[in-house]
């Protein structure tokens, strides 16, 4: 019918003989009571209390933790001798026990008791353990009186499979409030974090280490020694904090007040997948106890919980369980093939679901491909015995091959011989264990396989001498639990800062406070931080404690504060350093930095952030650190301060202004027009104060010096704010590959220009372009060694870099060698501009030259060319200026004739006919007349 749920349908009769008609007991001699509801409903304290009231009584629980702690409170009451402990790996029987607390998997139903009763019932729904909890749902029943505890969500399938069953609902006894994200350095006071994964849980406890003092560490698989020592650390106060696996969601009995999700998915055996409303309430209720109100809420990345959900959790209203799982329980042992084929039978209802790939059943498979276990096999009591054998754990759950072979190995010794494993072999394996050397991960891993062999020594028909073996493996797992314990508490608790934590919360509390000499600041004898410079870098707990910490630190720390600002005031410049980051340094600590000024070749200073300095202090400190950098700008670039202050006026003003802004370097094309109105008296003041003129840049030599590079980096970067991976090149080299994440704006403030994806310094570039200009006066040309030479790279590297010196490729020579040849994009000077330029730079008292005649138009070939000007570019170059090489203010030359002459490209020619070649004057008092007249002179020109 539309609507109708599976659990609402009714049990067929009759039901299929031999395996559902055994589970239901239509006449019970004994009550059953279901008693159902969320956590911190007293449950399990009743059925505690029912099972004492009883002549005999056994109980079984979820997890063998809980078993532990159920066993101590009732061996507490009735004392040892009459409590039995039954868990996997764990088994004391005392000959008189008449009750028995006991794992679910392990309770052994052939024992009659007066009460009998099953804790977290509703896990029969659980995938992985859901049989045993729905064939002990079926099966176990006490003689007297029978009890189910769990959450009400099972509540219509219990009915359907016992429906004799008197239910009985418990209110919460405290209210639980959802509070929503919390920064796990904000956690209040006796929180439980919960992760789902051995590496998730180390992590945070980590975290809280560090920011609380420590945690204590609860995981299932951990042994009870191990856990209970751990939950004595919170329980006794040494901690605040826990962080646990959903293990904590079991019925563990803790004063947690609040609980937060570091995750909420979880890895089921196959796949991650998000945990449903009900295992999020069976976790979230372990907040509070008794009447007190407990909060729950998320961490950490993960993601706070829907509306619904929370409702939900607060309100207890959950989806009922709609199906179980159940495998069954009626074997055949006649042959393996029939125990796997009754293993696989189908179940009886829909509702139902078969168990598939048990741990058991794994093994089973495992071990029935094995021919030498299968020749073995050949009776019923071999069948079972097999299956016995496939019932020890693998506690590592991982079913390795490891495992299956160890199965193997106690099948063949126990159908060989004495049918019972040699006690020489049960020594050796376990032995191989017995060591406590080695980190948490090792120690957990040798405790997981010591269980392994404390199940099998447990099997009192399979061992010689049992009890012995059984001591010898308790006493190797609760060495290596103590170990493990250790190990744990050192790395996640520190206890001094835990203790100190907790003295804090003392409000009345007089704490003393202290400075070491090294540094080291001091509350009630525990380190709480230390001076790095001037800054206390606190080592605090959690940001309330920090400010406990930073208020009792404060009655020390002001006047060692005051002390160190006096002693930087007073140091050597030398004590003093600016990092990469434009960071002032004292004693390796930065207590100041470079930000954007209004100019790039003039930064600002600010004083780091520091609560503990006072105004005055500041302003001493920015007065210090500004006086150390004008030294150091007049150490390491003095040619950068004498531009800052140079009185220059005309073209040479503005070409300087050009300089400074690029910290010593300038693109020729970009002053070009300046440079053309420079005049004798103009250059010369340039030459002044270190400006060399270039063809290609404008640059300061003094400025490409290592020193003044890594001044020019840290300003462009404080006024640009950004900070390079690369920084500037190394000392001493010339050009170097750069990223292109690298801006190029950065290299040109550091004097380099980009080449072919390379950093090029300037100087070195210009001697490349002269050299390019020479090879490329009579067209296309190809690479020269020298040109490799000077560049240091290979052939392929500097075409690339002809490319950005204005070149492009050309046809190929005969051979195949690739060749290059010089654009032509900057235009001619009209006439009247190249006269403009003589006539500025003829010496004084010279007259012009009469005009040349023109080319007649008839002219037919040129026979010879024009000699060009001293001091005059080729047309489509800019003339290049050098300084003097005597004093800026001695006498110098005429600027026309020091230059190198050019032949002048474009244009037409004159023809010999119409103008003859023109011959060129020398003074005869010119240092460089000789030089000259061996050049034009041996030219046959």
């Amino acid at each position: 019918m539309p609507g109708e749920t599976v659990a609402d349908k009714p049990l067929p009769a009759p039901l299929r003989p031999g395996i559902l008609a055994a589970m239901v007991h239509a006449e019970l001699p004994s009550l059953v009571t279901a008693v159902l509801g969320p956590t911190n409903t007293g449950k399990t304290h009743l059925a505690i209390e029912r099972l004492l009231g009883h002549e005999s009584g056994m109980i079984g629980f979820p997890l063998r933790l809980l078993a532990r702690e159920n066993y101590d409170r009732v061996v507490a009451a009735k004392g040892p001798r009459a409590v039995a402990l039954i868990t996997g790996e764990e088994k004391i029987v005392p000959p008189e026990a008449r009750y028995f607390i006991c794992t679910v998997e392990s309770m052994p139903l052939d024992r009659e008791v007066a009460f009998l009763a099953v804790d977290e019932i509703q896990l029969a729904g659980d995938p992985e353990r859901g049989h045993v909890f729905t064939d002990r749902l079926l099966h176990a029943r006490g003689a007297e009186e029978t009890m189910f505890l769990g959450a009400d969500t099972i509540r219509p399938l219990l009915q359907r499979l016992v429906p004799e069953a008197r239910v009985e609902t418990r209110p919460r006894l405290s209210r639980l409030e959802y509070v929503g994200p919390c920064k796990i350095t904000r956690l209040p006071r006796r929180s439980a974090v919960v992760a789902f994964s051995a590496a998730d849980v180390y992590a945070l406890a980590e975290v809280i280490r560090r920011q609380r003092g420590g945690a204590a560490v609860v995981m299932g698989a951990l042994s009870p020694r191990t856990r209970n020592a751990q939950v004595r650390l919170f329980q006794e106060g040494e901690v605040d904090y826990l962080v646990a696996t959903d293990a904590i969601g079991m019925g563990l009995n803790m004063d947690v007040d609040h609980v937060a999700f570091a995750e909420d998915s979880k890895f089921d055996g196959r796949v991650p997948r998000k945990l449903t409303p009900p295992e999020l309430a069976q976790i979230a209720g372990r907040a509070g106890r008794h009447m007190n109100d407990g909060t729950f809420g998320v961490t950490m990345d993960c993601r706070p919980f829907a509306d619904e959900v929370v409702a939900a959790i607060e309100e207890h209203r959950f989806e009922p369980v709609r199906q179980l799982h159940w495998r069954n329980s009626a074997l055949s042992f006649a042959t393996v093939r029939d125990l796997k084929r009754t293993l696989e039978e189908r179940a009886p209802q829909d509702f139902l679901i078969r168990k598939r790939d048990a741990d058991d059943q794994r093994a089973l498979d495992a071990l029935a491909r094995m021919p030498e276990v299968m020749d073995r096999t050949t009776a019923p009591a071999r069948v079972r015995l097999l299956w016995d054998v496939c019932q020890i754990p693998d506690f590592q759950k991982t079913m390795s091959e490891a495992h299956a072979r160890l199965l193997a190995q106690v099948f063949a010794h126990l159908t060989e011989g004495s049918e019972r494993l040699p006690s020489a072999w049960v020594d050796e394996q376990m032995g191989r264990f017995d060591r406590t050397d080695g980190d948490i991960d090792t120690l957990a891993a040798r405790i997981a396989h010591v269980r392994t062999w404390t199940y099998i020594t447990n099997r009192a028909d399979w061992i010689d001498d049992p009890v012995d073996r059984q001591a010898r493996a308790r006493a190797i797992e609760d060495r290596l639990s103590d170990a493990l314990h250790d190990r744990l508490t050192q790395r996640f608790v520190d206890r001094r800062a835990a203790t100190l934590s907790r003295r804090l919360k003392d409000e009345d509390a007089d704490l003393i406070a202290a400075v070491a000499a090294d540094g080291t600041v001091l509350v009630e004898g525990h380190r709480v931080g230390h001076l790095e410079g001037l800054s206390f870098v606190p080592e605090a707990t959690d940001a309330a404690d920090a400010k406990a910490v930073l208020a009792t630190a404060r009655r020390v720390l002001p006047a060692e504060i005051a002390r160190r600002v006096a002693r930087i005031e007073a140091c050597d410049d030398a004590a003093i350093a600016l990092d990469d980051r434009g960071r002032f340094l004292w004693e390796g600590s930065a207590f100041a930095r470079l930000v954007a000024g209004d100019a790039v070749w003039r930064p600002e200073i600010r004083i780091s952030r520091n609560e503990l300095l006072e105004p005055p202090l500041r302003d001493r400190l920015l007065a210090r650190a500004r006086a150390w950098f004008e030294s150091h700008q007049e150490a390491v670039a003095p040619r950068l301060v004498q531009l800052q202050r140079a009185d220059l006026d005309g073209p040479a003003r503005g070409i300087a202004f050009q300089v400074l802004e690029g910290l010593g370097g300038a693109s020729a094309p970009a002053v070009e027009t300046l440079v053309k109105d420079l005049d004798d008296d103009g250059r010369k003041t340039l030459a002044r104060v270190g400006i060399r003129l270039g063809t290609e840049s404008l640059y300061v030599p003094e400025l490409l010096k290592p020193r003044a590079v890594r001044l020019r980096s840290l300003l462009w970067s404080a006024a640009s704010g950004r900070y390079p991976e690369e920084g500037p090149p190394p000392e001493g080299r010339v050009q170097v590959v750069r990223a292109e994440a690298t801006p190029a704006a950065y290299d040109a403030a550091l004097g380099y220009a980009r080449l072919g994806g390379r950093a090029v310094r300037v100087d070195m570039v210009e001697r490349l372009a002269a050299l390019v200009r020479r090879a490329g006066r009579e067209g296309p040309f190809a690479i020269t060694p020298e040109m490799l030479s000077l560049a240091g790279v290979d052939a392929e590297t500097f075409g690339r870099m002809l490319l950005d010196l204005g070149c492009r490729p050309a046809a190929a020579a005969e051979d195949g060698t690739p060749r290059f040849e010089r654009r032509r994009n900057r235009p001619k000077p009209k006439p009247e501009q190249s006269e403009r330029r003589r006539r500025r730079r003829r010496p004084k008292g010279e007259t012009a030259a009469a005009p040349r005649p023109a080319a007649p138009a008839a002219a037919a070939e040129p026979t010879a060319e024009p000699v060009p000007v001293p001091g005059e570019a080729a047309a489509g170059e800019p003339a290049v200026a050098h300084p003097p090489a005597g004093p800026p203010d001695g006498d110098a030359k005429p600027e026309r004739q020091r230059q190198r002459p050019r032949r002048r490209k474009g244009g037409p020619k004159p023809t010999g006919a119409a103008q003859p070649p023109r011959q060129p004057t020398y003074d005869p008092n010119s240092p460089f007349a000789v030089l000259a007249k061996l050049r034009f002179g041996n030219s046959g020109r």
